[in-house]
């Protein structure tokens, strides 16, 4: 079950280079050991290729302008309640600012989200869309602690992970149930067995203060942030924490944090049921016609009934795999998270309908993080850790089953999977931390918080929540009205002007703009 406790955002460019070609026929350095940390020298060197955890590949190219992208190693506390104890290392990337010195405001840190995705390979993917932010910042992010290279959480091997993502998360009947509850046993406890000493430390919270010691080791006397949606929570957490260390900062594809596990597992059914009406709709409104329903109503009772039959017969995915209602859930979901995307659902619904799952199961394997040579980041393996530490409640198979009708009512599609995603923490050996993130920061600089109406991960409502929950006068609320998750990489000009004019001119725009 992909990103098991809740779907959020995975990397994108892997899942369209591996598209394409089916279609078609940071670590690595090292700092003085000092006694005081906000005092340790960093020393920056090239970046290697990405370790398993970070999800593999080749190293970073070179910078359009023909510099490198360089790599390092900050020490942090492993348990900042005991700061002279034992320390971790997390792994930093940056790109030098590329104008002139003097204009140079300082280091801006940003956050893709999950939790569990890797900054150190997900900023090179992307670093293009950031070019003129780098005109007067080091563009700079890392591996939280738990991922990636920052000792990574890990629970069970390649394998075993093909089988775990091969079940049936959405049990229809008590033996499915007792194998589903089973399998979610046996996940928790292979990462208690693996990883027990980093568990209990991979909190938010934890992530905030590495991000204070960051800013101090960068040398800033602020920290600037862009946070993409699990990155916005961390960020509201940031301020909450460090009110006047505040700089210039925008949060993007906003996650609400005034949620439960519950209500955001929720939020997101109705989200995704959202995309997948816009989806269809976007689909049987083009001059040709749409090649998978006559209407929108038809392409969604289409899609319901191949997965009804999926459930009862896979079909051949990824040899030697089979594409089954699990994965072909998780397909979709994936390819809603970007217009960019719908095309290839397209594309993989039409064949799945003619008995291929290879696309879907593609879409879905960038969501749980495995990539073409069969090996697994470790993102599925501490976004569960992270926001089982953060997430106080805990929920059992009989709650879910009382909870199941309002899920269907909130997305006959997506309504199953994301309720029984609620037992992902149920036997975790770490109690969750609190209800919601608390984000109250009184005193912060202006953030810009940017909701986009058509989000399936992190729901337009979640905006205006952050806004409310950072308290008055911090949070300048944003509207993009377009679709897929996020704003600022829509390529929408309206967005990134006043993205640009904020960052890079200290310019807050008007709250309650409208882009669209």
């Amino acid at each position: 079950m992909p990103n098991p406790s809740r779907l959020r955002a995975a990397a994108l460019t892997a899942t369209a280079a591996a598209l394409s070609v089916l279609l078609m026929g940071c670590g690595g350095g090292s700092q003085e050991d000092d006694e005081d940390l906000s005092g340790q020298k960093l020393h920056w060197k090239d970046c290697p290729a990405p370790s398993e955890a970070e999800g593999g590949g080749a190293a970073p190219s070179s910078l359009p302008d023909g510099d490198e992208w360089q790599c390092t190693t900050m020490k942090a506390p492993l348990d900042w309640d005991d700061p002279e104890g034992d320390t971790i290392g997390l792994a930093l990337i940056r790109a030098e600012a590329s104008g002139a010195a003097e204009r140079r405001i300082g280091s801006l840190v940003f956050n893709f989200g999950g939790p569990g995705g890797s900054g150190v390979t997900t900023l090179p993917a992307f670093g293009q869309d950031y070019a003129k932010l780098r005109t007067r910042y080091d563009l700079v992010s890392f591996d939280p602690r738990g991922v990636g290279r920052s000792d990574p959480v890990e629970c069970l091997d390649d394998e075993q992970l093909d089988t775990y993502f091969q079940q049936d998360a959405t049990p229809d009947d008590r033996a499915e149930r007792t194998e589903f509850v089973d399998n979610t046993e046996e996940f928790n406890a292979a990462c208690e067995k693996h990883s027990k000493k980093i568990l209990p430390h991979v909190r938010t919270t934890d992530a905030a203060r590495d991000m204070d010691l960051m800013r101090q080791v960068l040398g800033d006397e602020k920290l600037h942030y862009f946070g993409i949606s699990y990155g916005t929570e961390l960020g509201g957490v940031y301020a909450h924490l460090f009110p006047r260390h505040v700089g210039r900062a925008v949060f993007d594809a906003v996650v609400d944090p005034t949620q439960t596990a519950e209500q955001g597992s929720l939020g997101q059914a109705r989200g995704f049921q959202l995309a997948l009406d816009n989806f269809a709709e976007d689909c049987v409104s083009k001059v040709e016609d749409c090649p998978i329903g006559d209407t929108a109503e038809d392409v969604e009772a289409r899609i319901a009934r191949l997965l009804k039959d999926l459930d009862r017969k896979p079909i051949p995915g990824v040899f030697p795999r089979e594409l089954t209602e699990t994965a072909a859930t998780g397909g979709i979901a994936q390819a809603l998270y970007s217009k960019d995307f719908w095309e290839y659902l397209t594309e993989g619904l039409e064949q799945a309908y003619d008995g291929d799952g290879r696309v879907l199961m593609v879409l879905s394997d960038a969501l749980n993080g495995r990539n073409e040579d069969g090996e697994y980041s470790n993102i599925t393996a501490a976004n569960v850790a992270i926001n089982c530490a953060d997430d106080k409640p805990r929920y059992d198979p009989a709650y879910v089953e009382d909870k199941l009708p309002e899920f269907r009512d909130a997305s006959p599609l997506f309504g199953d999977y994301l309720a029984w995603s609620m037992l992902s923490c149920t036997d975790w050996p770490v109690a969750g931390a609190a209800d919601h993130p608390d984000v109250h920061a009184p005193g912060a600089a202006p953030i810009l918080v940017i909701g986009n109406t058509g989000d399936p991960a992190t729901p337009y409502e979640g905006a205006g929540r952050m806004v409310d929950a950072l308290g008055e006068g911090v949070g300048v609320e944003l509207t993009y009205k377009g679709q897929g998750h996020g704003a600022y990489d829509s390529k929408n000009r309206c967005v990134q002007d006043a993205v640009h004019g904020y960052l890079l001119d200290g310019k807050v725009p008007a709250a309650k703009t409208v882009c669209s």
